[in-house]
């Protein structure tokens, strides 16, 4: 079995080189998801770092991962925003937010976050080679799995709480469903628990996507022919993410 050192600077090279595909095809904009996939890799590389915390280069690498996760997060938004609103037959709505999108992602290419993520990455595995020799990687695996295992806590805690707030636990639910794809040597789920976090973390996307849709309305009358329809989605998201959510309870409880 590969050491633990081993497997996250594997993962780091694996994360650095679709980071800079998506680099590629952002520059290039050769198709839509690109965007998408660069964020997907920006949360599998924190999600990697968040239990490494205390080893060097990891409070800088993660500062410029949440540089970049700022600077994309409402690009995305809008994306995910017009290709409802062309799904809908908002056509013209839609398009209104897609304009410039070829400078856009030209610029997400060439913007300083992500040329400091790149940069960083490049040098990551020499910082932990490094620790390592230094003997700063000893009980690493313990760590993690301690660290880990207090995510999972966290979820079953709020979980439990009558009153959560789904914008909580769909955070939390990520943080461990990408914990757990991060270090899957330490089998914190097994296939069926890694199934039933992806669906409440899907019926809560679809949740929170309509709530701040409809926020949008107040303020964007192109958006006033959806909100009917947004609304009884909504509820219909609440309803799924509730029956979802009180089957997970239950997986964690025989955890």
């Amino acid at each position: 079995m590969p050491s633990m050192i081993d497997h996250v600077v594997s993962r780091v090279l694996a994360l650095q080189v679709g980071m800079l595909a998506c680099r590629e095809r952002l520059a290039a904009d050769t198709d839509s998801e690109a965007l998408h996939d660069l964020r997907t890799t920006l949360r599998r590389l924190r999600s990697l770092l968040r239990p490494l915390r205390g080893l060097p280069g990891v409070e800088q690498l993660e500062e410029a991962a949440g540089a970049l996760g700022t600077l994309t997060t409402p690009l995305r938004d809008r994306e995910v925003l017009a290709a409802q609103l062309v799904g809908r037959g908002h056509v013209r709505a839609g398009e209104r937010r897609q304009e410039g999108r070829a400078r856009t992602f030209a610029g997400v290419a060439s913007s300083a976050q992500l040329t400091r993520v790149l940069a960083i990455l490049d040098a990551f595995p020499l910082f932990l080679r490094a620790a390592d020799r230094e003997g700063l990687m000893q009980g690493m695996r313990r760590r993690i799995d301690k660290r880990l295992e207090k995510q999972w806590r966290k979820l079953a805690k709020a979980l439990d709480d009558p009153a959560h707030d789904r914008h909580r636990l769909r955070l939390l639910i990520k943080r461990v469903r990408y914990g757990d794809e991060a270090y899957p040597q330490l089998e914190h789920a097994g296939k069926k628990l890694q199934r039933l976090l992806k669906k409440a973390q899907g019926d809560l996307g679809d949740w929170h996507d309509r709530v701040q849709w409809l926020l949008q309305v107040r303020e964007h009358s192109d958006l006033a022919g959806c909100k009917v329809a947004w609304e009884h989605e909504l509820h219909a998201a609440e309803g799924r993410s509730d029956l979802t959510l009180e089957a997970l309870q239950k997986a964690l409880a025989r955890r």
